[in-house]
């Protein structure tokens, strides 16, 4: 029995090879695409995508082009050849506007790109247009089944450039490198005001600040330890309770410390100039 059902999977198996590669070399579209239709609901999707790309380009213009565009671009989504079925998917939406699949394609089309989102360390190029792509969706289909789809997939993208953004400048204090650093926070803070990384920007900022005024020539000290004070002033209005306080109360007592003198000696100055 089981040698007998081996030669049964075996005959089919030779079958279907055949069958497919008799489609591949058909000249009658019909028969290509009833193959690649079954082949692509059955999960087969390297082979779908083989009869796919012969027919999509013969269909454009008559009735089956809108199904066959269809199920190419859906074919490679599902090989994961994510730049092509991006551009497909688009080709779609703007091919057939009206079409009952539009918002899943636009949908699809757009996810493709973020699929090609490298890791928040990398260039975020491609980041990027998959953030313009996914705006769209969103701008274009408010109502669509897929806009919390849509918004997820948005935040989280935004949520990897928010990353890169404060390790740039977290990397800046790591190497003393405190002007940039500051500016690179200012930066950040001011881009992303509601980044989960919020609290740590500001406490960098404050240390950033802090070294800055500390490593400055004598007359540009008060004035860069007042900034510091600022920036810790922040800090605290925006996280009464945190994390950092104990961290930062070396940091805020010297500060004070030295407003205190550098104001003083500033009033010796003006006085003895007189």
């Amino acid at each position: 029995m089981k040698k007998f059902l081996l030669y049964l999977w075996i005959a089919f198996m030779t079958f279907s090879c055949s069958q497919y590669q008799k489609a591949l070399k058909s000249e009658d579209l019909s028969v290509k695409y009833t193959l690649a239709e079954k082949l692509y609901n059955e999960g087969k999707y390297t082979k779908a995508l083989r009869l796919f790309e012969q027919i999509e380009p013969k269909y454009r213009g008559k009735p089956q082009g809108e199904r066959a565009t269809y199920f190419f671009a859906m074919s490679l989504y599902k090989t994961e050849d994510y730049v092509l079925s991006g551009y497909h998917m688009e080709r779609f939406v703007n091919s057939f506007p009206q079409s009952d699949k539009v918002e899943e394609i636009a949908l699809l089309g757009a996810k493709s790109y973020y699929f090609l989102s490298p890791k928040y360390s990398l260039d975020q190029k491609d980041t990027n247009t998959a953030l313009d792509k996914l705006q769209n969706f969103i701008n274009t289909y408010p109502k669509s089944e897929f806009f919390t789809e849509a918004n997820e997939l948005y935040q989280e993208l935004t949520g990897k450039l928010e990353r890169k953004a404060f390790e740039i400048a977290r990397q800046y204090n790591k190497i003393s490198e405190y002007p940039a650093s500051v500016k690179a926070f200012d930066n950040f803070l001011s881009e992303f005001p509601g980044s989960s990384f919020r609290e740590d920007a500001l406490f960098y900022r404050v240390d950033s600040s802090f070294k800055y005024a500390e490593n400055s020539v004598e007359y540009r000290k008060l004035e860069r330890y007042k900034e510091t004070k600022s920036a810790y002033d922040k800090l605290v209005r925006s996280f009464p309770s945190t994390k950092y306080i104990e961290k930062l109360k070396t940091v805020i007592n010297k500060t004070k410390s030295e407003i205190e003198r550098l104001t003083l000696l500033t009033e010796q100055n003006k006085i003895q100039t007189q």
